[in-house]
């Protein structure tokens, strides 16, 4: 498949203000766990959102219950003349490549896994590296040298974040250790803030001090936990810094918005192309956050620290490990 390694750089910029050369009629069918999930969802929504507030144009968009309902979602948007139609998730892989089929005129988007036909664009991103950067962060952070990290449902997309994680703590400090648990197996995983909780909670009963989280809406159990106990928590692909100031170390950002607000103004735009789009750091697809709500817990060094790991990783002196090239971590 013809790779457009399209800068995330040019999206952001659209978000100055879109003037749409062509009327589009754009929907968003979320992953389990739905548009408010603080995370992954959400990303997709306040992107789809964005547009609507930059543009005033309006979309549709559905939240899944059950498996079963993706392709049935992507059809009736489709046969009512939505188009682009965007999907999130890997999950919607199967479905959207059947219903993608059904509708050849109709352009789909879809977040975090490849599928290839002429009217598909595929976007994945580079969440290693984003990871390796909080790692970082964790490490530094910590005082027990015993950190953690709380997965939702067990894939290699997951294994990824894992992955990169591991590989930047040990690159702060390589005596450190670090737990790692899944919420599941099955995509009840990615909503289950209670049982995110006690999985954060056995961490830090074990000595961990800094938890991060790729789990969806299961992470804001993850995150509420340490600031019960008064650790830290790392949140994922939304900025869920704001959630609890002071307790959040940061977050690791995955530009869900910018592919979602990015396919509907090509579409909108008439420069839509089907293909694959890898968003890493050098493209502005993944980063760490920094805001009011955790300046003071981010020190010189540590921002100094994460800042030449990023230009490493950027300028390709620093490899991360990519679990999903090889099912298997280094680390």
């Amino acid at each position: 498949m013809k790779k457009l390694l399209t800068s995330v750089v040019a999206a952001v910029a659209c978000y100055a203000g879109v003037a749409s050369a062509a009327e589009i009629k754009p929907a968003v069918v979320y992953d389990l766990g739905g548009r408010f999930d603080r995370s992954f969802n959400q990303g997709a929504y306040n992107g789809a959102e964005k547009y609507k507030a930059d543009t005033g144009t309006e979309y549709r968009d559905f939240e899944i219950q059950n498996d079963s309902q993706r392709e049935q979602a992507m059809r009736n948007f489709a046969r009512r003349g939505m188009n682009p139609i965007v999907a999130i998730g890997f999950s919607q892989a199967s479905a959207l490549e059947k219903v993608a089929k059904e509708f050849p005129e109709t352009k789909f988007t879809i977040v975090d896994m490849v599928v290839d036909l002429p009217n598909v664009q595929s976007v994945v991103f580079k969440e290693h590296e984003g990871s390796f950067l909080v790692g970082v962060l964790a490490a530094m952070a910590s005082k027990t040298e015993k950190v953690g990290f709380v997965g939702g449902m067990d894939i290699p997309l997951i294994r990824k974040f894992a992955c990169g994680y591991v590989q930047g703590v040990k690159h702060a400090d390589p005596n450190a250790e670090v737990f790692q648990n899944m919420t599941g197996t099955t995509g009840a995983a990615w909503n289950d803030p209670v049982k995110g909780g006690e999985l954060a909670k056995s961490q830090f009963d074990r000595g961990a001090d800094v938890v991060y989280h790729a789990a969806g809406g299961t992470g804001v159990g993850v995150l509420q936990a340490a600031a019960d106990a008064g650790k830290l928590g790392i949140g994922v692909d939304s900025n869920q810094n704001a959630l609890h100031p002071g307790s959040v170390l940061t977050s690791m950002l995955k530009r869900v918005d910018v592919a979602v607000y990015e396919a509907f103004a090509s579409a909108a735009g008439d420069n839509w192309k089907p293909g694959l789009t890898i968003l890493g750091l050098a493209e502005g697809g993944v980063d760490w956050a920094l805001d009011e709500n955790n300046e003071k817990l981010i020190t010189p060094e540590m921002k100094e620290a994460v800042a030449k790991a990023k230009e490493a990783i950027t300028s390709g002196s620093l490899e991360v490990h990519d679990y999903m090239s090889d099912s298997a971590c280094p680390m």
